[in-house]
């Protein structure tokens, strides 16, 4: 009966472990995701802007 108890808490200790680790990586790679984006959407940004000072519009 002790080691079927035991048995259930390593289990139970295993499982939440796995759940932190899964919510752990998630939040680096939303993270990873969000820093990607910001740089993209700043390359985005500032070559928008240079081409437009650079061209003057056709009449």
């Amino acid at each position: 009966m002790y080691e079927l108890e035991l048995h259930k808490i390593m289990a139970a200790e295993l499982v939440r472990r796995a759940a932190d680790e899964r919510l752990l990586r998630e939040a680096r790679r939303a993270r990873r995701e969000a820093r990607r984006f910001a740089r993209q959407e700043r390359e985005r940004t500032v070559s928008a802007d240079r081409e437009r000072a650079r061209f003057a519009h056709a009449a």
